[in-house]
């Protein structure tokens, strides 16, 4: 398999906007309120990729998947009903979603592998994201890389499950 995980360009952001919309929807009929709010939208793409946070997957030179990918970034983390693992600087993740045309093929998974391998390029051991209480995809991603629960942060009103992974340098 060919694939890349480079950032975005702005020139992408409608391929992007057709992958959010379709993970929307999907998350529409799974009956979960979230991104439901008409959160994420191009615009927030756009910022995104001009912020250079913005990521996608391609395989083939194909864009298949996106994520937003952020350094000591979400002042919402503040507020946990709980606790984090770490209080060191830390990777943040967001609007992680896959093509239609690519689900249940490992392209979720090889966006965390990505994700860890930015870190620790970054010298940063701490990712924590967060998902919805009824996102099973997510959360069984986070149980199957053995991310951490920590406890509830709160977006535009609503509950979301808040998980940190500590990552550890092999020698």
């Amino acid at each position: 398999m060919n694939y890349t995980f480079r950032l975005a360009e702005l020139s992408e952001v409608p391929i992007i906007w057709e992958i959010l919309k379709h993970a929307i929807k999907r998350r529409k009929e799974d009956g979960s309120n979230q991104w439901q709010d008409g959160y994420p939208n191009p615009e927030v793409i756009t910022n995104d990729i001009k912020k250079r946070v913005g990521f996608v997957l391609t395989i083939n030179n194909h864009i298949v998947g996106y994520t937003a990918i952020l350094i000591n970034d979400e002042p919402e983390y503040n507020n946990i009903k709980g606790s984090w693992l770490t209080n060191t600087d830390f990777v943040v993740f967001h609007r992680i979603a896959i093509a239609n045309t690519h689900l249940n093929k490992g392209y979720a998974k090889l966006i965390l592998k990505n994700i860890e391998t930015y870190a620790i390029k970054n010298k940063i051991y701490s990712i924590k994201a967060d998902t919805n209480f009824d996102n099973n995809g997510m959360l069984k991603l986070f149980e199957t890389h053995n991310y951490i629960y920590c406890g509830e942060v709160y977006f535009r009103g609503s509950p979301r499950k808040a998980f940190e992974k500590v990552l550890h340098i092999s020698s």
